[in-house]
């Protein structure tokens, strides 16, 4: 059931990612979209964590400040980041085709991270709630024609990692360890918890 004060709140996702759209959606609430189109860059020496968080941030006090100029003060702005890490070492979006060959190349066979901060921002009283969750995933093993052959679906081109667990590259993925949703790109059950602290809850 619905804390009876959401009717006032309307959620806004700061991201044009059509899966965290429908993710989303699940919470039951009013959402509208609007992308943030912030700088993505984070200086060299932030960890994981430090990235997802940070970037989850920017993104949902970039579309604060836009909402504010509107005179809009009811929405709890939502924003989120996803990156793989492999032993420590980061993976974002693959630039072009080598370079999701590249990282599925290394991905093959091993187990990676994948991180996933979230933050809501409430536009009323510019109050924030930033976390982030963690998820073990398990690649198998890969050829490089096996590799090839999903590249050439386009499919690894706007993902973390160069691939897509609720996709086709749920056929790359042997196991994971934790939040599914966290992979996908919003972790609902963490995002449902923050929003408590807002007086909203779901279910």
């Amino acid at each position: 059931m619905v804390n009876a004060d959401f009717d006032s709140h309307t959620l806004v996702l700061a991201s044009a990612s059509p899966r965290r759209q429908e993710l989303i959606a699940l919470l039951g609430l009013p959402v509208r979209i609007i992308p943030s189109n912030v700088d993505e860059n984070t200086p060299d020496d932030w960890s994981p964590a430090g990235i997802v968080e940070g970037l989850s941030l920017r993104k949902a006090l970039a579309v604060q400040a836009e909402l504010e100029l509107t005179g809009d003060r009811s929405s709890i702005v939502v924003g989120s980041d996803t990156i793989v890490v492999l032993n420590s070492k980061v993976m974002g979006k693959p630039t072009d085709e080598q370079d999701a060959f590249r990282m599925l190349r290394e991905l093959a066979g091993r187990t990676h991270q994948v991180y996933t901060g979230v933050t809501c921002a409430r536009l009323s009283d510019g109050r924030t709630s930033t976390a982030h969750r963690i998820t073990e995933v398990t690649m198998r093993n890969l050829s490089d024609e096996q590799i090839s052959r999903y590249i050439a679906t386009g499919e690894p081109m706007d993902k973390a990692g160069a691939y897509g667990i609720q996709e086709v590259g749920s056929l790359l993925v042997d196991s994971i360890e934790g939040c599914y949703f966290n992979v996908v790109g919003l972790p609902v059950s963490l995002l449902a918890v923050q929003l408590e602290q807002f007086g909203i809850t779901v279910p």
